[in-house]
């Protein structure tokens, strides 16, 4: 008698399952398509209802708000990407020589180094600003892309470094010692071996670098100041500035232009970015 009774609850408790899963996506999702519809309204309607349809559809708000700072907008999305993939090549270079030293290498006080460079990333960004906004200042780097771009050529980012240690640690040994009794060197062993099989946490580390730094704000703040060489965020902070808090409309059409690069480049690699963090877990 209890058995029939089994795929009945199982099915209850599927459907609650469901139903709960259901209603935190709408909730969640909401702000979204809200920011999409209203982006798509006339100026007068956007905050007149919380429905997220637009109903009088236009398109004025992209086409005002392209050029409603002074700048066009297309000049923030080339900055942004200018950063953004200087940045992904910096970290993808710099932190995959560094996680192979620290993973295959034996110097002088490795481990202490090791602990050094994670203590780093206890570190608020806010602490290390001001003597880092000092050096920059001293070599006349201030209004340049080099404060944003220049550390991460020198294996800046700590935790994509350990994230990439702990996938070369899972990487056999045996590969490195067959190519050493080949005649491989270190540099050889790095880039014929290493390299190809750490293309998951490769992966990885650039989607993630490029989505962190096409939507950093305040370290393009700090160090930003020219309008031409604004970035996304910062074109984005510009229609309070300078518009007063009267184009909202092109503020929100603008918000969904600069959601299209990250969107775009988190689906294309979302199974990659998946595997590559689990199996970096995993090892």
């Amino acid at each position: 008698m209890t058995t029939p009774a089994l795929p009945r609850r199982r099915a209850r408790f599927h459907w609650r399952a469901h139903a709960v899963l259901l209603l935190t996506l709408i909730v969640m999702i909401y702000p979204l398509v809200w920011l999409v519809g209203a982006s798509f309204k006339p100026e007068n309607l956007i905050f007149t209802t919380v429905d997220p349809l637009p109903f009088q559809f236009t398109i004025a708000n992209y086409v005002s708000g392209w050029t409603a700072t002074g700048t066009s907008f297309s000049v923030y999305l080339a900055n942004s990407a200018t950063v953004s993939i200087c940045v992904v090549v910096g970290n993808l270079v710099s932190c995959s020589m560094a996680a192979y030293a620290f993973a295959r290498l034996d110097f002088a006080l490795r481990r202490v180094w090791f602990a050094l460079m994670l203590g780093t990333l206890m570190l608020p960004f806010q602490a290390t600003l001001i003597p880092q906004y000092t050096i920059f200042y001293q070599l006349n780097w201030i209004n340049t892309f080099l404060p944003l771009v220049v550390p991460y050529l020198l294996a800046y980012d700590a935790f994509f470094i350990f994230l990439m240690v702990q996938f070369i640690r899972g990487i056999p040994r045996e590969l490195d010692e067959a190519a050493a009794l080949d005649g491989a060197g270190q540099l050889r062993v790095f880039l014929t071996i290493t390299v190809p099989l750490l293309r998951p946490a490769l992966i990885t580390t650039g989607v993630l670098t490029f989505i962190w730094t096409f939507n950093d704000f305040l370290r393009q703040l700090v160090y930003l100041s020219d309008n031409s060489r604004y970035t996304v965020p910062l074109g984005l902070n510009s229609f309070i500035d300078k518009a007063s808090g009267s184009s909202y409309g092109g503020m929100l059409a603008m918000s969904v232009v600069t959601l299209v690069p990250t969107v775009a480049v988190f689906l294309i690699s979302q199974r990659r970015l998946v595997d590559g963090v689990a199996n970096t877990g995993i090892k």
